[in-house]
């Protein structure tokens, strides 16, 4: 059974009866995919519409952990007999959230759930709490999405991050070492030590941004290596939302590390309802890899003079005669391959 609309969801709650005398959920089924049930449901006493999602087998949290924000909230759901066999979450609108608003939600959960009716219930229990999230976050920050700079730098990473599933690091290691959207010093720390990822759509020489005296500092995390990658803009290329739902394919096997990553996006500020905004195409064209050390060329805090306290440079790579590292060799160095 398809999903249904807006306008339906909209519908199927003017159909259920207003405020009872009887505490509790008044549902109606919706639809099912694979193992998971959803309903269309208001709550009395105080008769805000919800949704219900029923999970047989997902491991789920408390409502304490559960993701909260603007206009709706998330909270198990206590059915009594009506629970069956299923352990039930329900979105539920708060009093001063809008209810158009509040439908398209529930319609983009709906859509994701049908779509997913071949997914493990525990992945797509993650996949959910990932989405609320996002719709959360959408509601907090506004419509505005990633800068073109932001864009840049979170493909880049990406790209970066399959490449080092390409080289067989296992999935939840890998996310679990991608620090970029915790705003850490440095992208990645992997083993012993860390890669900077830096990227630029640039034709001529190889410019990157080094963001502070800190950020070239191998002192704190030897071995250091700056990742450059560089991307033209082309039909043959990806746009972001393709390269995050790429990765997301990649780290299905291990709902853990999709955990990670669905959070990491979060952090980043990347909404999958945003996904339609993000139109620009991104072909990776050259990558080099740079150990940071005394003979590359750098700022750090010791050796700039102590009255420098801030700064920000560009370095271009193009002008640099220091050895280009294979990554394998690289993640070897870093032992974790």
């Amino acid at each position: 059974m398809a999903a249904p609309t807006s306008t339906e969801i909209l519908g199927t709650w003017r159909a259920l009866p207003g405020n009872g005398a009887t505490l509790g959920w008044r549902s109606i089924d919706l639809f099912q995919s694979g193992t998971c049930r959803i309903k269309a449901a208001r709550h009395a006493p105080g008769n805000e519409e919800a949704i219900l999602i029923g999970f047989s087998k997902a491991k789920m949290a408390p409502t304490s952990q559960l993701p909260q924000g603007q206009g709706f909230r998330m909270e198990r759901a206590a059915l009594g007999e009506a629970a069956g066999e299923y352990q039930w979450l329900a979105l539920v609108r708060q009093s001063a959230g809008s209810l158009e608003l509040f439908a398209a939600v529930v319609t983009d959960v709906c859509g994701l759930i049908n779509s997913s009716d071949n997914c493990p219930e525990e992945l797509l229990y993650q996949r959910l709490l990932g989405r609320v999230r996002g719709w959360q976050e959408f509601m907090r920050k506004g419509r505005e999405g990633l800068s073109v700079e932001a864009e840049l730098g979170l493909v880049g990473e990406l790209c970066l991050l399959r490449k080092i599933l390409d080289e067989c690091v296992p999935l939840f290691s890998a996310v679990d070492g991608w620090k970029g959207p915790l705003d850490g010093l440095h992208d990645f720390q992997l083993g012993a030590g860390a890669i900077e990822v830096k990227s630029t759509m640039a034709t001529e020489g190889f410019p990157v941004r080094i963001a502070s005296l800190e950020q070239m500092d191998d002192s704190q995390c030897p071995p250091l290596f700056l990742a450059a990658l560089r991307f033209g803009s082309n039909e043959s290329g990806f746009t972001l939302p393709e390269y995050v739902s790429n990765t997301r394919l990649r780290l299905e096997p291990d709902p853990a590390a999709t955990k990670l990553f669905e959070q990491a996006l979060h952090d980043v500020g990347y909404l999958d309802m945003q996904a339609e905004t993000y139109t620009r195409r991104f072909s990776l064209s050259e990558i080099r890899i740079h150990l940071v050390d005394s003979d590359f060329p750098r700022l750090t805090p010791f050796n700039t003079p102590t009255a420098i306290r801030r700064a920000q440079y560009e370095l271009d790579l193009a002008l640099l005669s220091v050895e280009n590292h294979p990554l394998a060799d690289v993640l070897e160095q870093l032992g974790v391959v």
